[in-house]
């Protein structure tokens, strides 16, 4: 339970399952260390999405990082969301 002075500001709570995808903006290396921090903080599953190199890093508690060199591909949210299944080309392109 969040005290009411932690609702108004950032909560401090690490969510099971997070989606970062690479703007024009973004570094690469910063968004990797990023998810890096969320699965050792307690997220179970995580995807980064490179859509200007076509790239997507999977990452998991517990395992190493999983690089796809394809963003034509099907990403599964199994066990964090049993039954998701993410078709990645058919919303990048």
């Amino acid at each position: 339970m969040l005290k009411n002075e932690q609702k108004e500001k950032f909560a401090p709570i690490c969510p099971d399952f997070v989606v970062e995808i690479r703007s024009k903006s973004d570094e690469i290396k910063y968004l990797q260390e990023k998810m890096a921090e969320y699965i050792e903080n307690g997220t179970q599953l995580a995807w980064l999405i490179d859509r200007f190199d076509d790239k997507v890093y999977l990452y998991k508690a517990d395992e190493p990082v999983q690089t796809l060199h394809s963003l034509k591909v099907k990403l599964s949210g199994d066990p964090i969301l049993p039954g998701f299944l993410l078709d990645l080309e058919s919303i990048i392109n």
